[in-house]
């Protein structure tokens, strides 16, 4: 079985404002810039056949480039956050590849996520509490006009997932051109 995910590349300009933007945060556990991308679909645990019949329904895609746009960072989980992150404009070419991926899925045989799309970079999984989730919150505040881009995203690929104790480690397995 192999863990694994369907993604966008950050383009590289990207990337410098996206660590620029993580320092800027008082945050504990930093997501690698090698590791930024924007989940368009996670597959979990599946096999070799299913990332097969994946990989021929993600060939069928036709999607031109697109410019991806960064939004102010915010947090996920309510009450309880776990997750920092960077915004993602939802622009439609993007909303419209992330639908096109689900698609894909489907005919893969493979269960689409059933929660809304909310296009992200992650810049931490950590549960702040008390005097730490004040001034990350208080930071998140004072970077409520943050934005970057539009920079092109050229391809989307599917990524294995290797967990480990300093956090996951992500390998392409295919590279899908956006040539639509």
């Amino acid at each position: 079985m192999t863990r694994a995910f369907v993604a966008l590349p950050i383009p590289e300009p990207l990337i410098g404002r996206l660590v620029t933007l993580s320092q800027m945060l008082p945050l504990k556990r930093r997501v690698p810039p090698e590791n930024y991308h924007v989940t368009l679909a996670f597959l979990g645990d599946v096999t070799d056949m299913q990332l097969d019949d994946l990989h021929d329904a993600l060939l069928t895609i036709r999607s031109a480039p697109f410019g991806l746009t960064l939004t102010p960072p915010a947090l996920f989980g309510g009450e309880k956050p776990r997750v920092i992150h960077a915004g993602v404009d939802p622009a439609p070419p993007l909303v419209d590849l992330h639908d096109k991926v689900q698609g894909a899925m489907r005919k893969a045989g493979l269960a689409p996520e059933g929660r809304r799309f909310v296009p992200h970079v992650t810049l931490s999984r950590e549960s702040p509490r008390g005097p730490d989730l004040m001034r990350l919150e208080t930071a998140l505040a004072d970077l409520s006009d943050f934005s970057a881009g539009p920079e092109t995203v050229r391809d989307f690929r599917v990524m294995e997932s290797h967990l480990g104790s300093a956090g996951p480690d992500y390998e392409p397995l295919e590279l899908y051109p956006l040539n639509g």
